[in-house]
């Protein structure tokens, strides 16, 4: 149920204050990825608005650490189909096991979630769900069409899984139903894929978000990574290259953090200025827009960056 979201937030936040206990000092966070706790009247209002609603968040199921803020400004992602996830991430926190049934009245209720907060910008994620005949793309086209009828005026963001083994109809029908972004992350590196991500492949995300643009040229395509996990700075720019060939306009970076002592350990604090470095890189290899920060997340200041994605195609449109 959504309303167990907010007491598996603050399991995760003790489970990692238990964590940074045991670590030798050179591994806590530094003083750069510290967040104030989210408190206030906004903070509040966002919450019970997803309780009542029944709507799951990916800012507590991942312990996002930037929930204080975002939902202070009643900005949430919401995540579709469920709280329980077919697969076992070593990053993640959410919860992996057999689902519950789709929910019928979830794309109505995203619908007036976004109404009722006033959002000019929806991201909308889902829990991957390989128990459905197509990976759950359905419930996504119902979400986007009753966000279109409800708040026609709200720019649609979508973060989906990889539908991996699926037919490619789960992604067309999505396509077909035009969010302004869809997103996809590739989470890691290729050689850390076995560890890290173990249920997907690295090259079949980049098909996804490649036949998207191919699909439909007009839809801004997205995809980020986890800094701290072992990656070598080659990689990363490998990965770099890799994105731009896939024709993806906007890439993110952020810095991992371990959600419980179960989960994959954090290897390295990126510190901010090698964060710039990256960015500098990435803007270099031709990216329309890039976020890089150690707080960086998906859908972290996800509206302001869609308007900063429509002004860089206009600007570079205006130059070809």
């Amino acid at each position: 149920m959504a309303g167990q979201g907010a007491h598996r937030y603050l399991a995760a936040m003790a489970d990692a204050t238990a964590l940074a206990a045991t670590l030798p000092s050179r591994a806590r966070k530094p003083d750069w990825i510290r967040v104030k706790a989210p408190v206030g009247a906004a903070f509040n209002e966002t919450r019970r608005l997803m309780r009542e609603l029944n709507l799951n968040t990916v800012c507590e199921e991942a312990a996002c650490p930037n929930i204080g803020e975002c939902w202070t400004k009643k900005h949430a992602t919401v995540m579709i189909l469920g709280d329980v996830c077919t697969r076992a991430c070593a990053f993640c926190n959410v919860k992996t096991g057999m689902p519950r049934a789709v929910d019928l009245a979830e794309p109505q209720h995203v619908a007036d979630a976004a109404a009722r907060l006033g959002l000019e910008h929806i991201v909308v994620t889902s829990v991957d769900r390989d128990d459905l005949p197509d990976g759950g793309a359905g419930q996504f086209v119902k979400v986007i069409e009753a966000l279109r009828r409800t708040t026609p005026g709200t720019t649609i963001e979508i973060l989906t899984p990889d539908f991996r083994n699926k037919h490619e109809a789960a992604v067309e029908a999505i396509v077909a139903a035009r969010p302004d972004v869809y997103n996809h992350n590739l989470e890691t590196v290729p050689r850390l894929y076995p560890t890290i991500r173990p249920g997907a492949r690295y090259y079949a995300s980049l098909r996804l978000l490649e036949g998207v643009k191919r699909l439909d040229p007009s839809i801004f395509t997205k995809s980020g990574i986890m800094l701290g996990l072992g990656e070598e700075r080659m990689e990363v720019h490998q990965v770099m290259d890799d994105m731009r060939s896939a024709g993806i306009d906007f890439l993110t970076m952020g810095q991992y953090l371990q959600p419980t002592p179960r989960h994959a350990k954090v290897m390295d604090f990126v510190s901010p200025q090698a964060f710039d470095a990256y960015a500098a890189v990435a803007r270099a290899k031709g990216f329309l827009l890039v976020a890089s920060s150690p707080l960086t997340r998906s859908s972290y200041h996800a509206g302001d960056d869609f308007e900063k994605l429509r002004a860089a195609r206009q600007a570079h449109l205006a130059r070809a």
